[in-house]
């Protein structure tokens, strides 16, 4: 398996908060490729419009204050673990 380069010029930042509200769980214990199609899959479903994604994750923060730390640093640490030549920051 190759290191499939991330999905335009997104930072991980940018993937994992499109991560962050996919279906993807920590507890799934995810390979790169499975996240890396979970992120495709999502990109997909917000019709390539990651501004979407940034209110589903806002949402979501809201709506679960107490699980958004914890689920946000899963996702940073595995996009990072995915897609280890994308940048951290913009």
């Amino acid at each position: 398996m190759s290191n499939t380069p991330a999905p335009t010029s997104m930072t991980a930042s940018d993937l994992a908060e499109i991560l962050f509200c996919s279906g993807l769980q920590q507890s799934d214990r995810p390979s790169a490729e499975q996240v890396r199609a979970a992120i495709d899959a999502r990109i997909g479903a917000c019709g390539g419009d990651s501004s979407v994604c940034v209110a589903l994750v806002a949402q979501e923060a809201g709506d679960h204050p107490e699980t958004y730390s914890a689920r946000m640093r899963w996702a940073l640490g595995i996009v990072a673990a995915a897609y280890p030549d994308v940048r951290t920051a913009a």
